[in-house]
């Protein structure tokens, strides 16, 4: 009897460690499996594989059954045709080993079983290389900058390419692959245009110590003549002579133009910089910029606000049309506006403007110790941190981040009439402002890091319009600007915002360029190619 107890009892414990609950891990979906055909297939050795350390090329070739998977002459060479035309992309050829390709490529008939296995390989893992830059780009912004704050990529090499594999659909993957905005065209199409151009003689950099206006004579006037030459605002064969002539003055307005520069004619330094640019330069800016918008939404939103920073511009685009244009202020290199992907949440009339760290610190503080009523002058209330209302007399400059500093509601507050507000770890948002002259300025990098808007109260109007659920008219709104109450209007309507950065683009076959306001382009392209 004892022994069939203890028997029982061994039989529980080892019932009871069977069930217990086990950790369940989920497992990523594999690709499909990889339809092979009849040609030359060799085994791929796992050891050459674990060479690139990469986790999706293992799961590529258990899809071939660890089999060579390129024994077909047209897939082939279909691949390595696009790795060698990734030039015409941005992209360099030899990230992919183009030239190593090629070489396997012409020996292999003459290849071993090893060797086919490495090439199989190599054309695998550059070719995904390839379609995952093209998709989501080369570089990762998040670890270039700390004030890009954009919707993360995601893409599976795999699926794309075993897919469109099977289907014999390889010649559209590379630009089924690629972003299908306009902008992205455009600049696909200026470094197409910029690449006829011939190679460029080496000048010296154009100087004139002053603005050249019509019919200046300057010996500078014969440099600049070339480059106008060469870029093709100036044509015909004219001698090229030191006086500003109308013809030139034409030209001149013609490249002002396609650079954002104020189209008046005067060569002053702005004009003396863009002219400055090479050919090498600008095809290197549009690389830099191709790469960007690899980084930006594949998909945009039905309706949506579109800010292009160094452009100074801000459209809005419902249902594919574009149905108001914005001049904007943005921030200052010191302090950038922020590149941002988001939804527009919120409108707020009549605004306070709570001082921000970074204003406080440069320009309150310093203002403040020289003279104790500069806040009463800009309508600035001081509290405490109980919320209480401090006396400037009464401030203590040696814990000046113990106080909150906040500016009434009015025609003069720094944030104007209206804001409008969208998630984003940064504290910016769109809104009106009390130096609405800035807006008649050609640089208009003047602000402290948040974008401002012309003509904003029209702006609101037109958002806040939902002729299904709300309406808003002009007398409305200016009837509560008139209370200097704050008030906060949800936006009923959906907007995603784009607040994003290019410098480049092209229009009717002609390059456009925008100054690089927060030097980000030579930096990128040395990225881009190291």
């Amino acid at each position: 009897m004892n022994k069939l107890y203890f028997l029982i009892v061994i039989c529980f414990f080892i019932s009871c460690k069977k069930d217990e609950p086990k950790v369940i891990r989920v497992k990523k979906t594999p690709p499909p499996a990889i339809i092979l055909t009849d040609e030359r297939k060799v085994v791929v050795d796992t050891a050459l594989i674990n060479v690139f350390k990469s986790e999706t090329l293992k799961q590529f070739y258990i899809a071939s059954e660890n089999k060579s998977v390129w024994g077909n002459l047209k897939k082939r060479t279909y691949v390595l045709s696009q790795l060698k035309k990734a030039e015409e992309l941005g992209l360099n050829p030899e990230d992919y080993k183009a030239t190593t390709l090629e070489k396997y490529e012409k020996r292999i008939s003459s290849l071993n079983d090893k060797e086919l296995a490495t090439y199989d390989i190599l054309l695998t893992y550059n070719f995904e290389l390839y379609l995952t830059h093209l998709y989501k780009g080369k570089l990762d912004p998040k670890k270039l900058y700390t004030d890009w704050d954009l919707e993360e990529k995601t893409f599976d090499p795999n699926n794309t390419l075993i897919k469109a594999f099977n289907k014999n659909k390889l010649d559209s993957i590379v630009d089924n692959i690629q972003p299908k905005h306009q902008t992205y065209k455009e600049l696909l199409k200026a470094l197409e245009i910029i690449n006829t151009y011939p190679e460029e003689e080496a000048t010296d950099t154009i100087r004139s110590a002053d603005k050249i206006t019509l019919n200046d004579t300057n010996n500078a006037l014969i440099d600049i003549k070339k480059k106008l030459l060469f870029w093709k605002d100036l044509t015909g064969k004219d001698s090229l002579t030191n006086k500003y002539d109308k013809k030139t003055f034409e030209a001149v307005k013609r490249f002002q133009e396609r650079h954002g520069l104020a189209a008046d004619g005067v060569i002053g330094a702005g004009t003396l910089s863009a002219l400055n640019f090479t050919k090498e330069g600008r095809k290197q800016q549009i690389i830099a910029n191709l790469e960007r918008w690899r980084w930006y939404n594949n998909d945009f939103a039905e309706n949506y606000f579109i800010i292009n920073i160094p452009n100074y511009s801000l459209n809005v685009i419902e249902n594919q049309d574009t149905t108001l244009i914005r001049n904007v202020v943005v921030g200052t290199s010191k302090r950038k506006t922020p590149i941002i992907t988001s939804k527009l949440k919120t409108v707020v009339f009549n605004p306070t403007w709570t001082v921000p760290p970074t204003i406080l610190k440069e320009d309150i503080i310093p203002e403040m110790k020289k003279n104790r009523n500069y806040l009463a002058k800009k309508r600035i209330t001081i509290f405490d941190s109980a919320g209480r209302e401090v006396d400037p007399k009464a401030w203590n400059e040696d814990k000046p981040n113990s106080y909150r500093y906040v500016q009434s509601p009015g025609y003069n507050n720094s944030l104007g009439l209206m804001k409008i507000l969208f998630p984003n770890h940064h504290s910016v948002y769109l809104h009106d402002t009390n130096h609405r002259n800035y807006f008649g300025r050609n640089n208009r990098s003047l602000s402290s890091g948040c974008v401002r808007i012309e003509n904003p109260l029209e702006l609101a109007e037109h958002i806040l319009n939902d002729t299904i659920a709300t309406n808003w008219p002009k007398e409305k709104i200016d009837s509560i600007i008139e209370t200097k109450k704050t008030i906060n209007i949800r936006i009923t309507k959906k907007y995603a915002l784009y607040q994003w950065y290019w410098t480049a683009w092209s229009k009717k076959n002609q390059l456009i360029f925008r100054a690089d306001i927060y030097n980000l382009d030579s930096d990128l392209y040395s990225k881009l190619r190291n």
